[in-house]
């Protein structure tokens, strides 16, 4: 026990405790004037710095779907490039802001050190091009076209490359399996514009500057679902835009699959067959008004399963390679694909192409006439021609076929049976001077079937067509009367007497206008979609369906599938009982009417053909072939612009691609094995969960030698086989002409 007093501690216990309250308050007085020094000294430099640094978002691109035909074969789809990109936020850090790396990088890949450092610089309004456009935090793309050999150098030398990666990317490609185009149906991409930039950087998945989206075609309509959602990394950057931290990573997802109801082979077929066609028309001569060859110079062709709308080929001539868009188009290449000389190989001719139907339109006038009260098994006179207002309207080399009803008017294309029903419904409505309600039923009709509006098939910028009914007159009379009055001239030339009587009576209907529409021409405008619309709905029993390519919308996994499924859009205003007489007279046409010479030993028992030829005129230039035909499971319409007769120029293609989607010889003899389609595609393909698709190859069509001529002399049916000469007629006024379609 210490001997030492209580008192002795005292002191030292005091001074220490002392000593302790001093530095607790030196303490807090130095925490209290930092404090003052911090907010309210630099408070406000300090809370500007703070409001300067934030969270910027770095965007990865989604994996683009691919577009699949109906059976899994990729039409549009992805392929591996490697792509060196440096990351201008690790070159920053640098002490000579990247350019020693930039000048190695430039070295490996063969490119000048200003071209790369040219590259990743920023753009403003005072850097000229090339530039990098986008965010600064994104790597920013060197090149695209590094060899293997390129990327592994960068790679095993990563020292000597901080900030650069060389790592393989997705970049789109067109396939054309089996020299399968089928551009204008597949559309192209093309960058993203400053404003939709603006408009999706709020959304799941806004887009990068480098980002490209579609802007035609499949890729355009169905642009969400393959474009897939991009992926966002959230980093912590402080005023000057260094990156401190990493907050937030969320993974992209790529996009879905398209599956089309578009065959491949059908479609490789359609192409080439389209193509023959118009090669073949442009050694045929023009015996009709120019006494030059046919210029064929566009074509379509559409081929649609009847039960459902849904288009198995769509081809359209001049065509383009699509290929050409990846990446950028050239100044070059987009002259070229946009020059008048081109003849504009970016239109879809299948939707977008508008020409007089010709006779293919006689299916409406003959439904118009029984709603009009015409008995169709009635008896009408077919002569040679005749006269409405002075004028003479002939049938094809002034050939009469006596009293014939309205099916063997279909079969023979007898204009002149057409003629007189629409020029006596003309006069019920009241001639020139028409009562205050016309029944207009050629005309009315003429709307049920769906035409002078769009089908509203799923793809972009189609086009309506137009019926020349009353009110397009008066629209289009207010419009053009002061340059028809100001050109127009009394016993002038053709042009300039048409402009003359449209200034005095343009806005009114008159006989002309009625007998020259009954028979598809004057005024009117189909698209081939609208025709094989049509004529799918008579093969089916009257139901008009909405025409589609895209058939599914199928997730990269392959565990999503939103079926794309048919859609009635309208009935045909005919009852069963027309409907079963117009087919009839359709399987006539095939068997003996006009196309009879065409479908020489078809097997007609087996699988039943149904025909109508069409052969426009066009004031100015030369006839539009037209063939509208169907069996059970599908229609297909043709058309050449410029190409001469129906029969003449597309009936032959039109029956070569039925041949090699049923399998058929020239004979009538049939090989499932070679049979293409011989039955609508139900089974959707199988995806795997790794993104495998499981598609069947795929080879060029390779077209048979055609039979000798003697042969298919031999095997054709009766029937005119003789090419027909097209006398001229106007748009309006002259005379309308039969045909030999």
């Amino acid at each position: 026990m210490s001997n030492i007093p209580e008192t002795g501690r005292t002191p030292r216990v005091q001074i220490r405790l002392v000593v302790i309250q001093v530095l607790v308050f030196s303490l807090l007085l130095t925490l209290g004037g930092r404090l003052w020094y911090l907010q309210i000294r630099n408070g406000q430099e300090y809370t500007d710095e703070a409001k300067n640094n934030g969270v910027q978002r770095v965007v990865q691109p989604a994996v683009r779907g691919s577009i699949l035909d109906a059976r899994g074969v990729p039409l549009a789809d992805n392929e591996t490039r490697l792509v060196v990109s440096a990351s201008r936020t690790e070159l920053m850090k640098m002490r000579d802001d990247g350019k020693g790396v930039l000048t190695r990088l430039a070295e490996v890949l063969d490119m000048k050190p200003k071209d790369v450092q040219d590259k990743v610089r920023l753009c403003d309004s005072k850097t000229g091009k090339p530039c990098w456009n986008g965010s600064p935090y994104q790597p920013i793309p060197v090149t695209d076209e590094a060899t293997t050999q390129q990327a592994l150098q960068i790679r095993e030398r990563a020292e000597d490359f901080p900030g650069i990666t060389a790592e393989p990317t997705a970049v789109r490609r067109y396939t054309a399996p089996g020299k399968a185009n089928t551009a204008q149906v597949l559309g192209y991409l093309s960058p993203v514009t400053d404003g939709e930039i603006e408009e999706a950087k709020d959304t799941e998945s806004p887009f990068l500057r480098s980002d490209q989206v579609g802007r035609s075609g499949l890729e355009r309509t169905y642009d969400n679902a393959l474009r897939g959602k991009a992926g966002i990394t959230r980093y912590e950057v402080d005023n000057l835009g260094r990156v401190i931290g990493e907050a937030e990573r969320d993974k992209a997802q790529p996009g879905a699959n398209l599956v089309t109801s578009i065959d491949a082979r059908v479609q490789a077929v359609a192409e080439y067959e389209l193509n023959e066609a118009m090669k073949a028309a442009r050694k045929e001569i023009d015996k009709n008004n120019t006494g030059k060859n046919y210029k064929a110079d566009a074509g379509a062709v559409v081929v649609m399963e009847n039960k459902t709308g849904r288009v198995i080929s769509m081809a359209s001539l001049p065509t383009y390679d699509p290929n050409a868009w990846v990446g950028g188009i050239s100044g070059k290449d987009y002259a070229r694909l946009t020059d008048k000389r081109s003849n504009y190989p970016l239109l879809n001719r299948g939707i977008q192409s508008q020409a007089a139907p010709g006779s293919i339109f006689k299916v409406i006038s003959s439904t118009a006439a029984v709603n009009a009260g015409y008995d169709f098994d009635g008896n009408y006179p077919c002569p040679s021609s005749l006269s409405f207002g002075g004028r003479e309207f002939k049938n094809f080399e002034s050939r009469g076929y006596g009293i014939i009803d309205l099916g063997r008017a279909l079969e023979v294309s007898c204009d002149t049976v057409y003629y007189g029903l629409a020029h006596q419904e003309w006069l019920n409505d009241g001639g020139i001077n028409p009562k205050k309600k016309p029944d207009d039923w050629f005309y009315k009709t003429a709307h049920q079937f769906g035409l002078g509006a769009k089908t509203g098939i799923d793809l972009p910028n189609e086009v309506g067509g137009r019926v020349p009914d009353r009110q397009w007159k008066q629209s289009y009379w207010e419009q053009l009367k002061d340059t028809w009055c100001k050109e127009g001239k009394k016993g002038g030339t053709y042009v300039e007497q048409i402009a003359f009587e449209n200034c005095l009576e343009g806005n009114r209907m008159r006989a002309g206008d009625s007998v020259n529409y009954s028979i598809g021409q004057g005024d009117t405008l189909v698209t081939p979609i609208q025709m094989a619309s049509i004529y799918a709905a008579i093969s089916n029993g009257g139901t008009m369906y909405r025409p589609t390519v895209g058939k599914a919308v199928i997730s990269a996994d392959g565990k999503s599938v939103r079926e794309i499924k048919p859609e009635r859009a309208a009935k045909l205003p005919m009852d069963a009982a027309t409907n079963k007489k117009i087919n009839d007279a359709l399987a006539g046409v095939a068997t003996r009417g006009s196309a009879a010479w065409r479908f020489g030993g078809w097997p007609q028992d087996r699988i039943p053909m149904h025909a109508k030829t069409g052969t426009a005129e066009v004031y100015g230039k030369q006839t539009t072939s037209w063939f509208a035909s169907y069996t059970d499971d599908y229609t297909i319409v043709m058309t050449i612009s410029q190409g001469g007769t129906g029969s003449g120029a597309s009936g032959p293609a039109v029956r070569k691609i039925y041949e090699a989607m049923y399998g058929l010889d020239e004979k009538g003899g049939q090989d499932l094995k070679r049979a293409l389609l011989p039955a609508p595609q139900k089974a959707l393909p199988r995806i795997g969960a790794d993104g495998s698709i499981d598609a069947p190859g795929i080879k060029p069509y390779k077209p048979r030698k055609p039979l000798p001529p003697q042969t298919q002399q031999a095997a054709a049916t009766t029937g005119d086989r003789r090419p027909g000469t097209l006398p001229d007629t106007s748009l309006r006024l002259a005379a309308a002409t039969a045909r030999r379609d």
